[in-house]
């Protein structure tokens, strides 16, 4: 029985560190993408070494949490970050996969305005709409950025609250960053795309304004689905 039981070992600070962090990112509280508080703020938040700071950013780079990029600070990274190379790649020597992108993107993404629509705030609502009014201002000189577009998508996601969801989705919207020049491009061959797309685009966010979930979901289905007939018209 007795060696069953181990001896309490009082834990590093920068364990206590790691593990307060870790929670942060699990519970959504620090999102993919964001700036945490550089070493300094950090040790003074915390009231701690900066040498303990230190070795916990170690310990999270390690596990795949964050990353330090050169002179711009240490940021979160997504879960799923390590498959968005060889993706990108295969859908630079396989433009069909494509098609299969926006498969994987019905399943995630209809079910995300779902969810926006019964979760989310009325700063993440100002901010959907924000993104098609600046996708209306774009489209009178032939169309809007693959950028805007990604942001209008992300929007949606933060919305839901949803910590998985928002770290899968945000892996999907890099891939959906790096792919959509194309599919735009090719929409925007016919001008009056650009309406449909922008009209189904602002019935999204409606639904979601209206916190109508169910409606929320069928107009991203239609949209995914209508691109997803179109653009093999368009090759």
């Amino acid at each position: 029985m007795t060696t069953l039981f181990k001896p309490i070992r009082p834990k590093k600070l920068s364990e206590e560190i790691v593990e307060q962090i870790k929670t942060l990112i699990t519970d959504g509280q620090l999102k993919p993408g964001e700036k945490i508080p550089s070493e300094r703020e950090m040790a003074a938040l915390l009231g701690v070494s900066r040498p303990s700071v230190r070795e916990a950013i170690m310990v999270l780079e390690t596990m795949g949490l964050l990353e330090s990029r050169q002179g711009g600070g240490t940021y979160v990274r997504s879960l799923t970050d390590g498959t968005l190379a060889p993706l990108a790649a295969m859908m630079e020597e396989n433009p069909e996969l494509l098609g299969e992108l926006l498969e994987v993107r019905m399943g995630l993404e209809c079910w995300a305005a779902y969810l926006a629509a019964k979760r989310a705030t009325e700063a993440e609502i100002r901010e959907i709409g924000a993104s098609v009014e600046e996708m209306a201002s774009q489209a009178q000189s032939g169309g809007w950025s693959s950028e805007v577009d990604s942001r209008f998508h992300y929007a949606i996601t933060t919305a839901t609250h949803n910590t998985m969801q928002l770290h899968v989705l945000n892996t999907i919207h890099g891939l959906f960053l790096a792919t959509i020049e194309v599919a735009l491009t090719k929409l925007y061959s016919q001008p009056r795309y650009i309406e449909v797309l922008l009209g189904q685009h602002r019935a999204i966010y409606e639904a979601i304004a209206a916190r109508d979930g169910d409606r929320a979901r069928r107009a991203m289905a239609d949209h995914l689905e209508w691109v997803q007939a179109t653009l093999p018209r368009l090759a």
